[in-house]
């Protein structure tokens, strides 16, 4: 009896149980509170677990070239100081491009403050007040007064007490050693920064405070006035104090920002997400039952249609997923929704490779061969299109992770470890179970059932009806893409603010609308997804704070969450455009280019046209359906270009392999006679694939909604386009060479 199978099983087992310990426990569970009880294994991304994600850029513009070497990494330290202070256990910040600062702020969803605590320079200076009345005077009505500025002072008083202030500071915030809240010993007790000067620092301050007795100094933070004391007479202990009718976390904020000192240089927020902690146990919920249901209804499918078979593949399908766990807590990789959503199209991708296994070994057995010997030839055909698909797929995702941001990179990677381990699983752990059924328990035959015969039908004399049918299709598509111009693009790519609220009562738009046009914005696009409770709203400004305001006003006993808030640049939406175009083409040229490789020009060339064909038939089905493009949208179209190459490439393989054995009958019968064999396993692996692309549809929620119904299009148009378009496409340049020669 042959034992070599022994070690193999050992194998699997090994695999199982090292991703089992790398992954308990999966998630990080808290308490009513809050407080973390149990730290999960697999970083759960800012979309699922509540947080924010803020781009910064570093204005060096106006400092000397000699200090704008290191001001980024300055930056980012002040910026980490800050963060710490504040108290953000698990946040992220790195440097992207050159003057760029990324920072993920899990847990945290008062944006406002958070953005405060970031984004403020907080440059500190000490200036002296002009007692001058006929100076102020010149400076109110526009006439310059040397050596002056005219400032207003903030606060309590905004706007209404105009004061002169020198224009050269008496000393600065870099002095300082210490800020800290304290609070009045008079009144009500109100809170105020207490600042502490090292030695240089109050020094000055002596000499400042002891030659201007009787005069205003003035505190100016960031340009701003934020009181302006008298002074009563000189200060020799160091000591001042900054006061301004705060609130008790605008003086602790205050003083963490004091602390850590000024930004070398004002930052810009050039892209900000930030999702609420309800939206993200909502995405979890939707996420995990979207492949859960998905996950069920492919296993139900393998285990009825392919009986042992199936049950065998369901069984390296979990441990697929494993893996993907594994390899995410190993290299501290992040599971967002759009990584959910590659889940569940790892699944599909598994189930497809299977499909095309366990199709080949019905085959073989219809030969008359032995079940070892079955499934060893059926492995070994099927090996060559599963591997080009998945290779194929995995550039189409590296591609995305490289020009793709945030959570959408999530997608990319676990995609792309996903189709690692089901090349795994389905081709080298699902042989090994079979060969120890077969050596160690004599399994000798395997069971199937039959829905698609091998058909006889003409397709390639259909292809010019069909050619006509997918040019009027794609031209009236491709009409209302360019009908509805800049309304075809999401923040992403246009830049601007979307705003998700959750409300406890059901909302009328039009009472949205007019709450809008209270503060000037009655033209922004309001969106409602079914839920008469969740209003979406895009603006070209980011007017979350004012329309928060206006919103408790007009809805005072109807109280609302914010889920999210995406904020893009315009400079940023038009360079993730361009990125989003580029990949897209690099896509295509890179798939083009292995199709040509593994096969010939030709080949390459048709499948290219065939997944364009199919990216072409999802925009304009976005395009009429009124759905925006953003990164999501970039991230299924690639998907679909990958998928449909993996089908063309079945194909394709089995034309090559018919070439070869097929002695009698001309280049379109054997290109006619692929098709029919291929047919029935396309037809399965699309179908049961859309079993799990349907549930994200139905069950993923709205965050994921246009990103499956891309795929539903696209991945039905592969179908169409693999045996209609790519296939007869090869016929036509093949009578265009015959007849040359």
């Amino acid at each position: 009896m042959n034992r070599t199978p022994q070690w193999k099983i050992l194998g699997i087992v090994a695999a199982v149980v090292v991703s089992g310990m790398l992954i308990w426990p999966p998630f990080t569970t808290k308490d009513d509170k809050g407080n973390v009880i149990q730290k999960g294994k697999v970083n759960l991304g800012l979309d699922l677990q509540g947080g924010m994600h803020v781009v910064l850029k570093v204005d060096t513009t106006k400092l000397p070239l000699d200090a704008k070497k290191d001001a980024i990494d300055r930056a980012m330290e002040i910026i980490r100081n800050r963060i710490d202070q504040f108290g953000v256990g698990e946040m992220s910040i790195q440097r992207q491009g050159t003057d760029n600062i990324i920072v993920q702020l899990p847990g945290v969803t008062d944006r406002d403050r958070a953005l405060e605590i970031i984004g403020r320079t907080a440059h500190l200076e000490f200036k002296i007040v002009s007692d001058n009345i006929e100076d102020l005077k010149k400076a109110i009505a526009n006439e310059p007064v040397e050596g002056y500025e005219l400032k207003y002072l903030e606060g309590e008083r905004a706007g209404k007490e105009p004061i002169l202030v020198a224009t050269d500071a008496s000393l600065t915030g870099d002095l300082l050693v210490n800020a800290k809240t304290e609070f009045s010993s008079r009144g009500f007790g109100e809170p105020y920064v207490s600042l502490s000067l090292n030695s240089k620092g109050a020094e000055l301050f002596a000499n400042v405070t002891a030659t201007n007795v009787g005069k205003r100094l003035a505190i100016v933070l960031d340009g701003k006035v934020v009181s302006a004391p008298v002074i009563r007479e000189a200060i020799p202990s160091g000591q001042a104090q900054i006061s301004g009718n705060f609130s008790v976390n605008e003086a602790n904020d205050l003083s963490v920002i004091l602390r850590a000192g000024a930004l070398p240089a004002p930052v810009i927020v050039e892209e900000e997400r930030t999702v609420g902690p309800l939206l993200g146990a909502d995405s979890i919920k939707s996420g995990m039952t979207a492949t859960t249901i998905g996950a069920i209804l492919v296993f139900l499918f393998m285990l009825v249609y392919y009986r042992l078979s199936g049950m065998i593949a369901n069984i390296t399908l979990l441990i697929n997923l494993l893996m993907i766990l594994g390899c995410l807590a190993i290299f501290k990789g992040t599971l967002t929704l759009p990584g959910i959503a590659g889940l569940i199209l790892t699944i599909g991708m598994s189930v497809d490779a299977n499909v095309l296994i366990f199709e080949r070994i019905r085959e073989e057995m219809k030969l008359g061969k032995p079940l070892r010997a079955a499934i060893a030839a059926g492995y070994h055909r099927a090996f060559s299109a599963i591997f080009d698909s998945n290779l194929t797929t995995i550039v189409a995702a590296a591609l995305i992770f490289k020009f793709g941001s945030g959570a959408i990179k999530g997608f990319a990677v676990t995609l792309t470890i996903g189709l690692i381990a089901n090349l795994i699983t389905a081709v080298w752990f699902s042989r090994w179970i079979f060969e120890m059924l077969c050596d160690q328990f004599n399994l000798a035959k395997l069971r199937f059932m039959s829905i698609f015969p091998v058909t006889k039908f003409d397709f390639i004399g259909k292809r010019k009806i069909c050619y006509i049918i997918s040019t009027v299709v794609i031209i009236t598509g491709l009409s209302v893409f360019v009908s509805r111009g800049d309304n075809n693009y999401g923040v992403d790519f246009s830049g601007g603010t979307l705003q998700q609220y959750m409300f406890n009562k059901a909302v009328k738009t039009d009472d949205i609308r007019t709450a809008l046009e209270d503060i000037g914005y009655g033209s922004a696009s309001i969106q409602q997804y079914g839920n008469p409770r969740e209003v979406i709203i895009r603006t070209q400004d980011d007017i979350t704070t004012k329309l928060g305001k206006a919103f408790r006003e007009k809805f005072k006993d109807n109280p609302f969450e914010i889920l999210r808030v995406e904020t893009v640049g315009p400079a940023v939406g038009k360079n993730l455009r361009h990125n989003a175009i580029i990949s897209l083409i690099l896509g295509l040229v890179g798939i083009m280019i292995y199709v040509m490789f593994r096969f010939n020009l030709k080949y390459g060339i048709a499948g290219v046209v065939a997944l364009l064909h199919d990216v072409l038939i999802a925009v304009g089905a976005l395009a009429i359906t009124g759905r925006q493009f953003d990164l999501t949208i970039v991230a299924a179209l690639l998907t679909i270009a990958g998928y449909s190459i993996n089908d063309t490439i079945v194909i394709f393989d089995r034309i090559r392999e018919n070439l070869r054995l097929v002695k009698k009958g001309s280049f379109e019968e054997v290109v006619n006679l692929s098709v029919n064999q291929t047919l029935g396993r396309t037809i399965l692996t699309t179908g049961v694939t859309m079993l799990v692309v349907v549930a994200l549809l139905i069950f993923g929620g709205a965050v994921l909604n246009d990103f499956a119904f891309c795929l539903c299009v696209g991945f039905l148009s592969g179908v169409y386009s693999t045996v209609y378009i790519a296939s007869p496409l090869i016929i036509s340049w093949h009578r265009k060479q015959a007849i040359k020669k």
